[in-house]
Formats: structure tokens, C-alpha cells, sequence
């Protein structure tokens, strides 16, 4: 998948005809693609006369988003050898390149930069043990030169590109929370989410991988009251892997795939095997536990959040994500590294309400605080393309 599916990038961009304007916005994977999509939402309704390319780097993200309706074009990223990325631009000939969080790849930067190709990056952040900040990173950090403009997410970013004359930075925060913020304008009713919650206390575990969920599994099979219910939403879904999660569970157990024609309202624990529906689920959400952070990496924090949802997670290697580590300073989220630290905080989070209460508040303050990088973005963009 990850090798086949680039043998398609290059048919695919021949939709892109000479005569075409193109926005073209490239995301490493699905949670950069959804700090893009405030962009392409706007870019869209201000400049329909465009045609608006969509790249991944990984299968994950591509997958998912390669029928995004608002895109003309969504194809892999090639391979950052010189002679695929000239080719790719020539192909693509963007009018502007927008690129997600990180992504540097010096070939393509390079062509860019000859090209004159006016190019973004957005919700970047910035880290002083980057190679561009080292000693020996001087190469590296001479790609840099290639973006027009750095839309960063926190003063440490900024501070860092200053400390080496970068100073085509602005400071405008992390694009997902304009996204997660329009979520809760959107209809977010799920029936057969209504009806299995049947106004009970209700965990929604999302995005989970193996090492949450033995943790989780474990909890329902030796702590959870009948009064809890769980709806899990596992980040890989295959036979096997949905078939082992129901295995492991001793409580009464559907599957997304058979809630119809049963009363739903008897099972404890609702496993979804399939994908977009996450997102809404949260909303009747009494804890929200985000899956990753035990294993590759942590998963959307936001979603729930938005919803004023108390927020857990796994592991203590989260630092990368800036809103993980804002969130759990606020007292919006918590964070467990075992069984023991997920069986205590569980039970807490059942037996008091306040606690609750105050950390869905301030999971919720804490998005509306942090909307607004996409209009300040779009304002640029539209003083590039006048």
C-alpha cells in the first residue's frame, strides 16, 4: 500500500490541467489533515475557481481522506527524490503550497523554493533538539528558507526561528481547535449511540491500540458496575483484531456491525468496527479515554474536549503534543501509565461528579480559548494571492 499506492501520484495529477489555479496542501497523515481541513473549508468558499490538491505521506491518513469531497485531487506524495519532486511540481504546478505541522523534506523544498512557489507552513511547532537547531544542522536549517511564512503554534516555536533570522513567523495557535470548535454546531446525534447509552454513565475509549485496551479490558472484566457502560473504538479494525477485543471481554458485548434488530440497551460494552463515526460518539461521552499514547503516539485529544469531556490518556512521552501538555496543565486531562493508575482515576471519575464536572469545563474552556490560527492564516493567503 505504502509502495503501490505512489505508482498512482503521477496519473492522478494529470486532472491537474495547465490552464488550472491550484491550492495544493500536503499532511504527513490523518491528524495533519485535520489541522489542514479548517484551511481547505475556507480556501474553498473564498477561491472556488481553484483546484485544490491533497497529499499524504502515510497510508493512514490516505485512506481515510482519498474520497475528501472538497478536494479535485488527493494522491501520496512522492518520494523526495529530485527527480520525482520536479516532476510532481511541474505536474501539480501549485499556485501555493501549504504544508501541515512538519514535513521537510529537502528535495521538495528546494524545488519550491526554484519554482517561486509561494509556500505555507501551518500549525508548526518547533523544538530545540530539531536537527535545524544544532550545531551540525546547517543544511538542514537552509531548507527552512524555502517557506514564505511560519504559522506556528507556541512562542517556543517563534523563538527559536528568531535565534536564527527566521522572522517570517507568526504565532497563531494550532488550526484543529477551529476544526473540533465547528464540531459542536454540527448535528451529533447517533441513534443507536442514544439508545445503547440509555442515559447510563458511559466511557468512550477512542482510537484505542492493543496496550489501552488490555488496560481497558481489564477494568470492565474486574471493576466496572453494571451502572458504567463502555463504547470502544479501536484505531485498527480487522476481523481478527475486533474478534480478540470481544474475546476479551466477560461483560455483554455488540458490534457496531450487528446493533440492528437487537435492544441494544442490554449490552455493556459496544465495540465500533468501522470508521467516521468517533467523532460524534464523544459527544455522549461521560469520560473520554484517547488511545496512542501507550503505544506509537497519542491520538486526537481535541474531539472529546470540545465536548467538555474529561480526557484521559496513557504514557508520559506526550511532550510533542502541545495540546496534551496545555490540557493536563489546565486540569482538563490526566494522564495513566498502568493498571493500577487507570483502575484509581476510573473510579474516581465514577464516584465524583464535581471532578468531573470541573474537568469537562475546563476542557471545554480551554478549545474556545485556543480558536482563531485559521482566519489569521486565510488573511495572509489572501494578501499572497492578490
Amino acid at each position: 500500500m505504502f509502495i503501490d499506492g505512489r505508482k498512482e501520484t503521477f496519473n492522478a495529477l494529470k486532472a491537474l490541467r495547465k490552464e488550472y489555479k491550484v491550492f495544493w496542501i500536503h499532511a504527513a497523515s490523518l491528524g495533519e489533515f485535520e489541522q489542514g481541513r479548517p484551511i481547505i473549508e475556507e480556501f474553498k468558499k473564498m477561491y472556488p475557481n481553484y483546484k485544490i490538491l491533497v497529499t499524504f505521506f502515510s497510508p493512514s491518513g490516505y485512506e481515510i481522506r482519498k474520497n475528501y469531497d472538497l478536494a479535485d485531487v488527493v494522491c501520496y506524495l512522492p518520494f523526495d527524490t529530485s527527480k520525482n519532486v520536479k516532476r510532481f511540481i511541474k505536474l501539480a504546478h501549485p499556485d501555493i503550497a501549504i504544508i501541515v505541522k512538519y514535513e521537510f523534506w529537502p528535495n521538495l523544498l528546494n524545488q519550491l523554493h526554484r519554482t517561486k512557489t509561494k509556500t505555507i507552513l501551518v500549525s508548526g511547532i518547533f523544538r530545540e533538539n530539531q536537527v535545524f537547531f544544532r550545531s551540525y544542522g546547517k543544511w538542514m536549517r537552509s531548507f527552512l528558507s524555502s517557506f514564505n511564512h511560519f504559522f506556528v503554534q507556541n512562542e517556543t516555536s517563534k523563538s527559536l526561528l528568531n535565534q536564527f533570522n527566521f522572522n517570517n513567523v507568526t504565532v497563531s495557535g494550532d488550526t484543529r481547535f477551529d476544526r473540533v470548535y465547528k464540531i459542536l454546531h454540527q448535528d451529533n446525534t447517533v441513534d443507536f449511540i442514544e439508545d445503547f447509552k440509555d442515559n447510563t454513565y458511559t466511557i468512550v475509549a477512542g482510537s484505542t491500540w492493543k496496550e489501552d485496551e488490555e488496560l481497558l479490558v481489564n477494568y470492565i472484566n474486574q471493576l466496572a458496575s453494571e451502572e458504567e457502560k463502555f463504547i470502544i473504538a479501536p484505531h485498527k479494525i480487522t476481523d481478527e483484531t475486533i474478534d480478540a477485543l470481544r474475546k476479551s471481554i466477560l461483560k455483554k458485548t455488540i458490534l457496531y456491525s450487528e446493533r440492528n434488530n437487537v435492544n441494544l440497551k442490554q449490552y455493556q460494552v459496544f465495540i465500533v468496527d468501522t470508521i467516521g463515526l468517533l467523532t460524534k460518539i464523544y459527544s455522549y461521552a461521560n469520560v473520554a479515554y484517547v488511545g496512542g499514547g501507550l503505544a506509537t503516539g497519542l491520538h486526537n485529544i481535541l474531539e472529546p474536549a470540545t465536548f467538555g469531556v474529561p480526557v484521559i490518556f496513557g504514557g508520559n512521552k506526550y511532550q510533542k503534543f502541545n495540546e496534551a501538555v496545555e490540557l493536563i496543565e489546565h486540569g482538563g486531562a490526566k494522564t495513566i501509565l498502568d493498571q493500577l493508575d487507570l483502575n484509581t482515576l476510573l473510579v474516581d471519575l465514577k464516584n465524583n461528579e464535581l471532578l468531573r464536572g470541573e474537568m469537562g469545563t475546563t476542557s471545554k474552556t480551554f478549545i474556545s480559548n485556543n480558536v482563531g490560527a485559521t482566519p489569521t492564516i486565510m488573511a495572509y493567503i489572501k494578501e499572497q494571492l492578490q
